[in-house]
């Protein structure tokens, strides 16, 4: 019987004892990082930016480029699904802009061959692009147990208790350059931080789904943060103090106020007719301011029983423009017997 009895303490207590093979034990606080850097990319190999900047001239409607950067460790990051469904969302929000004919969306193993301004440059003739929006992102996650881990020495509470602890600071940053004059336009960055805790079973798809959310909270963010960067840039082209030279392809120069030949045209038969209504209501107050000196110097007629003459042209009507401008004014007449 105490054989038994003792058989089944150690059936037991390997069932729901684990041990440093299963569990892992105590773990050390880990972390995980991956990004894609902008500057990197813009100059490899420790390549210096031009020593003077360049004016860009921007070609209103413009064809925007947009694609993510590759990142420096191909196995972190977002994945491709996630990378295509956060261009394709900022894609929609700024297509309807009137400045934009359309933006094409590439994908990011086009910027992997050749890095730099030179690839963007290629790039740019391929795709018959005026600027390119580059999306870039710095993500970190750290891991680490928490009290609760203590549980783990059983094989239920790895199931059961949250002993893991997770911690995410991501930021996503878009740039708008001029690859024919290596020249940043503007830029726009989101960021997104959150934490939580986790069983370790369940730690690794938790952190994964963290880790997109917390991209998609970041890029809406930078989408808002674009938004207002093009209506302050919109207002310095208007003024005239942006950096850039806007040029529509129909030729015409200046900013988004600028008229074109089209606009010009078009305003010719309005001119024309505001020309000849002036010259319609200037006609009647000639007329009227003859008509009056007529009736002042006018002869008077003399005689028992005559009354003085009236030109029949002192009744016309008037406009009210005429009657203000030229008062009547009648000479007083006396009948002599």
């Amino acid at each position: 019987m105490r054989t038994l009895l003792l058989v089944l303490t150690v059936v037991v207590s390997v069932a729901l004892c684990g041990c440093e093979a299963l569990c892992g034990g105590c773990r050390a606080p880990r972390e995980h990082h991956s990004s894609s850097s902008l500057v990197d990319f813009l100059y490899p190999a420790g390549a210096l930016p031009p020593p003077q900047n360049s004016l860009p001239e921007l070609r209103v409607p413009l064809r925007v480029g947009l694609a993510f950067l590759p990142s420096q460790n191909p196995n972190a990051g977002p994945d491709a699904a996630l990378k295509e469904q956060l261009l394709e969302r900022v894609r929609q929000h700024f297509s309807d802009r009137k400045f934009v004919s359309d933006i094409v969306i590439i994908p990011d193993y086009y910027l992997g061959t050749q890095r730099g301004y030179p690839g963007l440059q290629a790039l740019q003739r391929l795709y018959s692009l005026d600027v390119v929006a580059l999306v870039s992102y710095d993500q970190v996650m750290h891991t680490q147990e928490n009290n609760w881990s203590l549980g783990y020495i059983t094989i239920v509470g790895a199931y059961v208790l949250k002993g893991d602890r997770y911690d995410v600071a991501t930021l996503v940053d878009l740039a708008v350059v001029d690859p024919a004059t290596r020249s940043l336009i503007l830029r726009a960055g989101g960021v997104d931080t959150r934490h939580g805790n986790s069983t370790r079973v369940e730690l690794p798809q938790e952190s994964r789904d963290s880790s997109a959310a917390a991209f998609s909270t970041a890029a809406d963010q930078m989408i808002a943060h674009l938004d207002a960067a093009l209506a302050d840039f919109e207002a310095q082209v208007r003024s005239g103090h942006a950096n850039v030279q806007v040029v529509h392809k129909d030729g015409s120069k200046g900013g988004a106020g600028a008229f074109s030949w089209g606009w010009l045209v078009a305003l010719v038969p309005l001119l024309v007719w505001r020309a000849r209504r002036r010259a319609a209501v200037a006609a009647p107050d000639e007329d009227a301011e003859e008509e009056a000196a007529a009736g002042t110097t006018a002869p008077l007629a003399r005689g028992a029983g005559h009354r003085p003459l009236v030109r029949s042209g002192m009744h016309r009507p008037r406009t009210a423009r005429s009657a203000r401008a030229i008062p009547m004014r009648v000479p007083r007449l006396s009948v002599r017997n």
